[in-house]
Formats: C-alpha cells, structure tokens, sequence
C-alpha cells in the first residue's frame, strides 16, 4: 500500500474492517422528518426546544441490541452522533445544559453506547458537528434556521464566534478525554465562502492538533477545510467511479450513505434502498479500495426502524457466507480484467482474488487474460465452498471463440444468495 496516502492516524484496522455504522440521532427524531427539520422550516430556538427538547424521552433505548445487529451485519466499528446541527448532546457535557441528561430521558445515552459496542467488540467514531444552531454566538448564516428573520444583523452583532470556538474545542476536548480510546473523529462540516464558514471560524488547525495531542491514534476525517491535515477522505451519498486520488496519490476514503434519503429518523420517507443494491454497494467500494458507512437513524424512542433492521438482517445473512471477500480485501491488481456484471475484490494477504457476479450468466463465466490463466489455480463457490471446475470442452471453446484466460464452469442455478461469489485461488 505505498501508493495511498497514509494521514497520521492508525489506518491499517480500517481498511481492514471495511464496513461501519453511522447513526444519527438526536432531537430531530422527534418531528421525524429528517434531520435538518430545523433548517428547513426555519424553527427558532424556543419552539424547536419547547416540543423536542422536553419531550426526548428514549424509553425504549438499548444500545446493546444496537451493537449486537450491527455486529450481526457484519459490521466492524460505529460513528455516532454525539452533537448533530441542532446542538443537542447525547452526552452529560459540563459546557452546555443542552443536552440528553437534562431531558426526560436523564441518562448519559453516549456513555452507554461507547460501553455496549465495546463489549460487542466493535469500534468506536464520534460524529460531532461543527455547526450550531442552537448555540446563542453561532453566527446565523445561509445555513442557519433564523437566515431570513427581519432582525437578523441585529442578532448577529449580539453574536461572537470566538465564543463558539471556545465551546467548540471545549466539547472535542470532552469527548476525547473522558471516553478512553477514540478510533474515529468524524467532524461535520465546513462550508466557506460568501456567507459560510471556514478553517478560519473553527481555528481548525488549532482544533486539529489538540486532536492528534489527545489521541495521536485517531483517524480524522477531511471535513475541516484543511488541505492535509487529515486521515480519510469522505464521499457522501455515492460510490466514486474510481479510487480517489488526490496529487496523484490514492488515498484512503469512506462513502457515507443512508438506507433512505434522510439520515435521521424520517417516519414518512419512502425511498428505501432494497437489500441487493446495498449488498452490492459495499461490495462496490471495496472493490475500489474503500469503506461503506451506512447510517441508520433511530426513532426517539430509541430504536432502529423495522425497515433498517430488515436490512440490517439481510446484509448480516450475506455477509455470513461471503465476509472473506470483503474483510482485509481491496482493489483487484490492474492486471486481472474485471469480467461482465462482476466487482472484483482481492486479499492481499490470502493471495485470493473474490469475483462477485452482479448478473448470474448461464453455464459460463468467462475470465480474460493472460493473468487469469497463468495465475488462477483452483476455484470455488464462497457460500458453501464448492468447487467450481475450471474450463470447458473442446466443443464449447469452439462455440465461445475463446480468447486467452479461463472459462469457470457455473452451476445450472444460481446460489441461494443475494450476489454469488467465487473465490479464486492464486499461485
């Protein structure tokens, strides 16, 4: 891996793991309807806290159900939102009385968290967002609920960022010094320009180093505004065509998607991503050298939405079968060609090469090379581990037209599984 760009932080668990939770949760699970409801319907302080804030009762929280699904699915680390836009904590923070234990719910809901995916073996990320809109010097901007109230530079001149930034390296600061070890620093997000905010309103290379000074292990994510002080880049929403590079080095990224079009719990939205698709797209990242972070947004009574745990199940039972294919593996060396409707995903260490097939063909499948034929020494089905047999007759070659590689004999039907895969042997 000499090629990638390797940041600060310890990255070997992470290309290793592959595959993550993301959970956003908060006050917002409340009107459920997603997670920028704020922003969207322009929501003031006094009546967003008045209907949420004093309601937020989570009777139902247990973060150990959480961790075991999530282990389940075949994930290896969890980022949870400790502070989302809204500037409710879901910890006991001694800088702000906005928070979990000064709500109905009267627990420390981080802490238990951390706890319960500890003990299930898994990970742990802190999302902490670095917008505000609750906090009294935030400045208000194209972002912020109150962009279009009447007085709105009368309020900002009551407003003093450095004030903010205090409050904002105090709760970092919090975070990493009273959770013991920290994996993840998932800092969200910076928008400079006309009328936004930058490295300059967050101080972020002051911000940055007291990170590295903390926990000089952690990963940090690219979210800062800084050029190069940063772990892991961060593609949110989509699967990049290719390995990202950046000044001609790859380097090492996480694409964050949701099950739906909404991160925080959103009780009506109805595009929900089927089973397949999501299987298929953690296999696309790996197969492009990268992590998948799905996110799943709990109701406000503190559990997963039927619809995130039904997936979470399917994903789990694929991933029974064919986490060899995902776990330590990366891009395919350029030289094995990636057949029709298949990813490609190697393991270095195993020597292994892992063909996903997307589109299940009849009686062959057909794999072009000279790399393939000089390199390929036995092959087998994943889910059961049963051989596939390597080349077809005389007759069949004739039919085909077969150019250089090898033909892999298939089963009449297609595997009891979402996406089949084959493992391939290498010399």
């Amino acid at each position: 891996m000499e090629e990638i760009r390797k940041g600060k932080g310890e990255w070997e668990w992470f290309v290793k793991a592959r595959f993550g939770l993301f959970i956003h949760w908060g006050l917002y699970s409340l009107p459920a309807r997603h997670e920028w409801v704020r922003n969207y319907e322009e929501i003031p302080n006094e009546i967003y806290d008045e209907k949420y804030f004093k309601r937020f009762n989570p009777d139902l929280y247990n973060p150990a159900e959480w961790a075991k699904m999530a282990k389940k699915a075949g994930m290896k680390y969890a980022v949870i939102t400790t502070k989302h836009h809204e500037g409710f904590c879901l910890w006991d923070s001694k800088l702000t009385d906005y928070k979990a234990t000064n709500t109905p719910a009267k627990r420390d809901l981080l802490r238990e968290f951390v706890e319960a995916f500890r003990k299930e073996g898994l990970r742990i990320g802190f999302y902490y967002s670095l917008i505000d809109w609750h906090h009294p010097h935030f400045t208000i901007d194209r972002f912020h609920p109150l962009r279009n109230h009447p007085e709105k530079e009368k309020l900002n001149k009551e407003r003093d960022m450095s004030k903010y930034r205090e409050y904002l390296h105090g709760q970092v600061k919090e975070l990493l010094t009273e959770f013991g070890k920290i994996d993840i620093m998932w800092l969200d997000f910076s928008y400079p320009g006309p009328d936004g905010k930058g490295k300059e309103d967050w101080d972020s290379e002051k911000l940055a180093k007291m990170i590295r000074e903390l926990q000089p292990h952690i990963l940090l994510n690219n979210r800062l505004d800084l050029q190069d002080e940063w772990d892991f880049i961060t593609p949110e929403q989509f699967t990049p065509f290719k390995w990202p590079e950046i000044n001609g080095k790859k380097v090492i990224w996480e694409s964050c998607q949701t099950f739906s079009g909404s991160w925080g719990y959103h009780r009506d939205e109805a595009t929900w991503r089927e089973p397949e698709e999501l299987i298929k797209t953690l296999i696309d990242c790996v197969s492009k050298g990268g992590n998948l972070l799905l996110n799943v947004g709990p109701t406000s009574r503190g559990e997963f939405d039927y619809r995130a745990r039904e997936r979470l199940e399917k994903i789990g039972e694929w991933m029974y079968y064919h986490s060899d294919s995902i776990y330590g593996c990366t891009q395919a060396p350029e030289e094995f060609k990636v057949p029709k409707d298949c990813r490609l995903t190697y393991n270095p260490e195993k020597n292994r090469l892992y063909v996903h097939i997307f589109s299940w063909p009849y009686k062959f499948l057909f794999l072009e090379g000279k790399a393939y034929k000089e390199k390929v020494v036995y092959a087998q089905l994943l889910n059961d581990r049963s051989e596939i047999k390597i080349g077809a007759d005389e007759w069949y070659k004739k039919q085909m037209g077969e150019t250089e590689g090898i033909c892999l004999v298939l089963p009449p039907f297609k595997p009891k599984v979402i996406v089949p895969v084959i493992e391939l042997f290498l010399k």
